[in-house]
């Protein structure tokens, strides 16, 4: 950030969204425009995945924030907005798509056109954005640009709403090297074809720069100094710091406040000006109370843009306050009170979540796009020094006209022609019904399927299992169906410590007689935690704590003879999956725990009895 300020003017601007599939390689397209402007000193040391600034961003390889920054290329600005490529953060694609005009339609010259391709190339063109294809990875061995373009002019036909937009110039690029060109076999050495092809293309912001000020909030940020940051694309008119602004959402009274500062975005930073006008992003400082969707306008204007239409949430779990025996010693905020507010600021920015009160005042219902989408929420407020617990994702459903129906997606997975049958089987036992099946004659077969969301629930660790790793799914929501049934589960009981202490080789290795186990020697264990999988339906207490007593005719060294086998580790959305609607999620910023609701074998037995009188 710089001292310097200046008028911005929209005479020489274009706002361009990138919107990709997971993994067609956007990021790394995005780093070739950056270096390739010349906003680096030194664009070789600026490394890769500039924009992914995030830490879990970089250790998962995905985007899953929405990121602003520019580029000029011909002394036009060109406004880049990053968008997330999986279909459970669609909710930050759709907040900021009406500050462009026009897309970068990404596609991967194997894959093609993916799930969640459709899902916001069908929310642009609604908002008439202006399209560009590039055809990524063209160097792949097994690249088939000239039909990954046939399948995504289909694509265009199902969901333009416009005729011109059946009309799109196609860019072919290796985004890995910086190379673009209008044909898979004759590429430049650089990104010009595709730069020449955005101001070409992409139409300059239709705005009133006219008009009383209006801009809608599209994503915020945070400054230790000036507070809250309100980011967005003014539509109408012009503003300047020092002046006064409304900040106007539907229902409520305008809360008039002043402009304290005002950025615009330039290469990855932002730099203060002293006025900025219609047509091009910016952002605002100066109203502590900003909201995502709400209106910054004129004081004698303080007229409402159209709300943000965001896709409702299909899953939901609970965060609770931690109830488990080794509660506050690994985590800094654990009280009801830290976690509710925490999840209160988590609504200000993540605008597809939802948080709603339960009928126990320690407990919330969190609900949101899908796993990833939950277990992000998760991961990253361990990593802030919480600590709660989970319960098991479940599945958000509704009632229309008396009949329950739940949310069904489009599946698609990708694999080779010898795991198709395992694949049917996996999918088929979670209620998916084929719809279509291509086979490319080089062994790699495409499979369709619609599934109930619920039937996705730890689906991709079991579908990487049975393909021993070849191959890839995706899934996108398609809307809601009625209830298809009961879905098999392949969990079976679990191994419950018996006695709280600390695990020992020998208690451990009694446990391996009866299936898997969890922890290893030296961990701290408590009553009614889970520290193995029993292959059988029922649970199996076991005491992991239980030490070998010594006689006369076993030796020390006959003691420290036995050999475990290794403990199974599994990662946050494994420990998701593997949960059961009787057990919980331990969350700290230093372990996973999985345990059950009731700790006591007692009050385990006890409850099973009623249930059972219940239902007699």
């Amino acid at each position: 950030m710089t001292a310097n300020t200046a008028t911005i003017q929209t005479t020489a601007l274009r706002n361009i969204a990138i919107i990709a599939h997971v993994d067609h390689g956007k990021t790394t397209l995005v780093d070739g425009l950056l270096k390739q402007a010349n906003i680096f000193r030194d664009p070789d040391a600026a490394g890769e995945l500039i924009m992914d600034a995030n830490d879990l961003e970089r250790e998962r390889g995905i985007t899953i924030l929405s990121k602003n920054a520019s580029i000029t290329y011909n002394d036009v600005k060109i406004n880049i907005i990053d968008t997330p490529g999986h279909a459970d953060f669609g909710g930050e694609v759709e907040r900021v798509l009406n500050m462009a005009d026009g897309c970068l339609l990404l596609v991967d010259a194997v894959e093609g056109p993916m799930p969640q391709t459709r899902t916001v190339l069908a929310q642009a063109l609604a908002l008439e954005l202006k399209p560009i294809v590039v055809v990524n990875k063209v160097d792949r061995p097994i690249a088939n640009p000239d039909e990954v373009v046939q399948r995504t002019q289909d694509l265009f036909l199902d969901l333009a709403t416009d005729v011109d937009q059946l009309e799109f110039p196609v860019i072919y690029t290796i985004a890995r090297d910086g190379r673009a060109g209008f044909a898979p076999d004759d590429l430049q050495h650089d990104l010009r074809p595709l730069l020449d092809t955005i101001l070409e293309t992409v139409p300059r912001p239709a705005v009133d720069l006219d008009g009383p000020f209006q801009m809608q909030i599209a994503s915020l940020g945070y400054d230790p100094h000036r507070g809250r940051i309100a980011i967005g694309r003014i539509e109408r008119g012009n503003v300047a710091v020092g002046e006064i602004v409304a900040h106007v959402e539907r229902g409520q009274e305008p809360d008039r406040q002043k402009v304290s500062s005002l950025h615009t975005f330039e290469g990855l930073s932002r730099r203060a000006i002293d006025s900025a006008s219609a047509g091009d992003i910016v952002a605002i400082t100066g109203f502590a109370d900003a909201r995502i969707g709400a209106t910054l306008a004129d004081p004698e204007h303080p007229e409402v843009l159209p709300a943000i239409a965001i896709q409702e949430p299909t899953l939901k779990l609970t965060f609770g306050v931690n109830t488990s025996p080794f509660a506050g010693r690994e985590g800094s905020y654990s009280t009801s009170r830290q976690l509710g507010e925490r999840l209160d600021r988590e609504l200000e920015t993540n605008y597809a979540l939802r948080v709603a009160p339960t009928d126990q005042p320690d407990v919330f219902s969190v609900s949101g796009r899908g796993e990833l989408h939950l277990s992000i929420l998760i991961e990253t407020m361990r990593r802030e020094g919480y600590e709660f617990e989970v319960s098991r994702p479940e599945v958000i459903t509704k009632m229309v006209d008396g009949q329950l129906m739940e949310p069904v997606e489009e599946l698609i997975i990708d694999t080779t022609e010898e795991f198709v049958g395992a694949t049917t089987e996996l999918v088929g036992s979670r209620r998916a019904q084929m719809q279509n099946l291509v086979n490319d004659g080089r062994g790699n077969v495409r499979l369709e399927f619609s599934i109930p969301t619920r039937g996705l629930i730890g689906l991709r660790n079991a579908f990487l299992t049975a393909t021993k790793g070849n191959g890839s799914m995706a899934s996108r929501l398609i809307g809601y169906e009625p209830w298809q049934g009961e879905i098999t589960t392949n969990r079976a009981g679990a191994l419950i410590a018996s006695e709280s202490g600390t695990a020992l080789t020998h208690g451990i290795a009694n446990a391996q007689g009866r299936g898997p186990t969890f922890v290893e020697p030296g961990t701290d264990v408590y009553e009614g935690m889970i520290v193995g999988h029993h292959p059988r339906q029922e649970d199996l207490p076991v005491n992991v704590c239980r030490a070998k007593k010594l006689t006369n005719m076993r030796s020390q060294m006959a003691d420290t003879a036995e050999r475990l086998s290794p403990p199974v580790l599994f990662s946050l959305e494994q420990s998701l999956d593997f949960l059961a609607d009787d057990e919980l999620l331990e969350v700290t910023p230093e372990n996973l725990r999985l345990r059950k609701r009731l700790l006591s074998h007692h009050d385990r037995s006890r409850a099973r009895k009623q249930a059972a009188m219940a239902q007699s």
